[in-house]
């Protein structure tokens, strides 16, 4: 694929937090992850690197992967995956599913009843 081809890739607007490492550099840079695809990413923040360089993004709910900087732009950069990832995973709440409610939305029992994990809510 050439880089107009690479264009047409469905991707996804989001903003999300992410670390990222850079080879050669130590330590880790927290950056914004502007858009998602299955192939890449773009992201921004104030870290230094060039197009070739090797790096890896540790986003939430799928973990570290590696992939190489396409493009640098200012303080935006692209990076492509050395390998497909599932983008909607990073959408998902952190240890569960998109389905899942929270807690406190969950469970809505009248005083007496009883309450999740069998405890009995009580009239205050």
């Amino acid at each position: 694929m050439n880089e107009r081809d690479n264009r047409q890739i469905a991707r996804d607007s989001l903003f999300l937090m992410a670390d990222l490492r850079v080879e050669g550099q130590g330590g880790e840079f927290r950056i914004k992850v502007r858009n998602l695809s299955a192939g890449g990413m773009m992201g921004e923040g104030l870290v230094r690197v060039v197009r070739g360089t090797v790096v890896q993004v540790n986003i939430r709910n799928i973990g570290w992967v590696q992939g190489s900087v396409a493009w640098v732009q200012d303080t935006r950069f692209g990076v492509a995956f050395g390998e497909d990832i599932d983008p909607r995973l990073a959408r998902e709440p952190v240890g569960g599913t998109a389905d899942a409610a929270p807690d406190y939305l969950r469970n809505h029992q009248a005083p007496g009843e009883t309450g999740p994990r069998g405890t009995v809510l009580r009239k205050i």
